[in-house]
């Protein structure tokens, strides 16, 4: 059956938790996008280390922060909603307010700064989708958290432009902290909490974890698309054409402007269709875009480079379906008293993909454009694949949110979808047999 959706903006604010949250979603983004571009170069620059050492110190912030991420999903398990996500934040002011007081040329210091704001970085996502799908459900979750996504990458895309570049660094980290502690405040006062004592004793014992593996092991490969933009092609065009860096300037600014402009639209129009089949397909949409890429730089010359930003716009049409319909997919299958848990596993294989795509990606590239392309390709058309043929657990019941607090139980008249406060942003009419 067809899903018919209409957007209303106002409902939509409500959907991912009002407008005091997501005020605090934009602050927060404006003050990521204020320095996390320029944390490297804030070591190199303004602490005097060495660039090597201010990678490992970053990368070994990332790899704590998906350490903790098992701890994350238990905490959001107990029924811990808005105060997860307060605490995400809050972890990355303590960060930087470490980085401001690291001396010159202290390494230590600025790893232990580093490694609070991966942990908050890491920690935010799935905190997010959490407490996103306790106050709506369905596919207006799905269009709240494709809201997200484009509310944050504005909000990003404005913090790198009023930052404007690596000058002034100690400002920028001031500006982040400030921003970080105001989101945190206007997140807290949401107090949002889930009762998972209230939930239903068929979701509390009989509904075990999904398993998820082909899922998750795909989802590591998907994840490569997010740093294509960033990473793979301003190598390419730079090494491989010998374009100006303005083509990766122009490609980055439209992957911003397209994610903001069209996630919504297309997570909607994508609504009919099941959500794995949604995302088996991006996978096809990003491999071609791969196979496109190997094409436009086989041009070389003039017309390599506009063939590449060309391309780029079907690569960040995949990303835009890959956002749409992963973490969607994935609280559509977690049990309610499991959500934390399950988006936690999820951020796991998302975080180690974003982790170890740089390596391979500048490992594949020197071996020329058919070995970079060809193999991201091939990898991204098997997990497509693996993530078609993964079965859903059949005897999984129908994923009820947990109750917050202060509410009615569940399966009571005075359940989370009818409460007026978190009314539907959303209109839909959609076989529940097509959710997943």
């Amino acid at each position: 059956m067809a899903t018919t959706l209409n957007i209303r903006s106002r409902g939509l604010i409500r959907a991912f938790g009002g407008p005091r949250y997501a005020v605090a979603l934009a602050v927060d983004a404006l003050g990521t996008g204020l320095l996390r571009p320029f944390l490297l170069l804030y070591g190199v620059m303004v602490l005097s280390l060495s660039a090597p050492a201010a990678g490992i110190a970053m990368t070994g912030g990332v790899v704590v922060g998906l350490v903790c991420m098992p701890a994350v999903g238990r905490w959001l398990d107990r029924g811990a909603r808005s105060t997860v996500v307060t605490a995400s934040m809050l972890v990355r002011v303590l960060g930087v307010g470490l980085l401001l007081a690291t001396p010159s040329g202290h390494v230590w210091l600025f790893s232990t700064a580093a490694l609070f704001l991966g942990i908050g970085n890491q920690a935010w996502p799935a905190a997010h989708a959490a407490l996103v799908a306790t106050v709506t459900d369905g596919r207006e979750r799905d269009t709240a958290l494709a809201a997200g996504r484009s509310l944050r990458n504005a909000g990003m895309g404005a913090g790198a432009l009023l930052a404007g570049g690596a000058d002034a660094l100690q400002v920028l980290a001031v500006g982040t902290g400030l921003a970080y502690l105001t989101a945190a405040v206007l997140a807290w006062s949401v107090h949002l909490r889930a009762r998972p004592a209230a939930a239903p004793a068929q979701a509390r014992g009989d509904a075990p974890a999904p398993q998820m593996r082909a899922l998750l092991a795909a989802n590591v490969i998907y994840v490569f698309c997010l740093n294509v933009p960033e990473i793979a092609l301003p190598l390419v065009l730079v090494t491989q054409l010998q374009a100006s860096p303005v083509w990766s300037a122009v490609i980055f600014v439209t992957n911003t402007v397209l994610v903001v402009a069209l996630q919504v639209p297309v997570t909607v129009l994508l609504a009919r269709f099941p959500r794995r089949i949604v995302l088996a397909f991006a996978g096809v949409v990003l491999a071609v875009s791969y196979l496109g890429f190997l094409a436009a730089t086989a041009l070389g010359g003039g017309w390599g480079a506009p063939a590449v930003a060309a391309v780029s716009v079907v690569c960040t049409l995949g990303e835009i379906i890959y956002a749409g319909s992963s973490t969607a997919l994935i609280t559509a299958l977690a049990p309610a008293h499991l959500l934390g848990r399950t988006l936690a596993r999820f951020q796991l294989s998302t975080g180690f993909g974003l982790a170890v795509s740089p390596a391979v990606i500048t490992a594949l590239a020197p071996h020329g454009p058919a070995t970079l392309w060809g193999s991201l390709a091939a990898g991204t058309l098997l997990s497509a694949s693996a993530v078609a043929a993964e079965k859903d657990p059949e005897s999984a019941p129908v994923r009820r949110q947990l109750p917050l607090r202060g509410s009615a139980p569940a399966d009571s008249a005075d359940s989370i979808s009818s409460r007026s406060r978190f009314r539907s942003p959303v209109t839909m009419s959609a076989s529940r047999s097509k959710s997943a």
